[in-house]
């Protein structure tokens, strides 16, 4: 019998919130990803392919705004447990998100027990890897009961 080490904590946790990102419909429809989780943090990643876009090529507002929405929530669910829901949030557009994929990093600013506080950046990032800051969110997440 072979035995093997299991993975560590945060991949389990990464795998997790895969899981849950995948069990979203809206978020199937626009191929977001989830690639960090843990430690207060979460980060969401969405190619910015032609359908997402608005008239001008940027990415639609819409778009920036689930991010920074789901980025929140994920970010949230690391200090209040998986049960979490958005109860509000703002967002500040600096400049219009145009590349090949948004970067939504958020991070939890404090926690209690029953509501977190989480600062989301939005990112465009282009061909060559450069990340232009696009967004500021803000958003208070609560702890799901019942």
């Amino acid at each position: 019998m072979t035995s093997s080490s299991p993975p560590p904590t945060n991949q389990l946790d990464l795998d997790l919130a895969r899981k849950v990102l995948d069990a979203q419909p809206f978020s199937r429809l626009l191929g977001a990803r989830i690639t960090a989780f843990g430690d207060g943090g979460a980060t969401l990643e969405v190619e910015l392919r032609e359908e997402l876009r608005q008239q001008n090529g940027f990415a639609h507002g819409g778009v920036l705004s689930y991010a920074a929405d789901n980025a929140l929530t994920f970010a949230a669910g690391t200090a209040l447990g998986p049960a979490v829901l958005t109860a509000g949030f703002s967002i500040q557009y600096v400049r219009p998100a145009r590349g090949r994929t948004l970067v939504a990093r958020a991070s939890v600013v404090h926690a209690g027990r029953r509501q977190a506080v989480v600062r989301c950046d939005l990112l465009a990032v282009d061909d060559k890897g450069a990340e232009t800051l696009c967004a500021v969110a803000q958003g208070t997440v609560l702890a799901a009961h019942g």
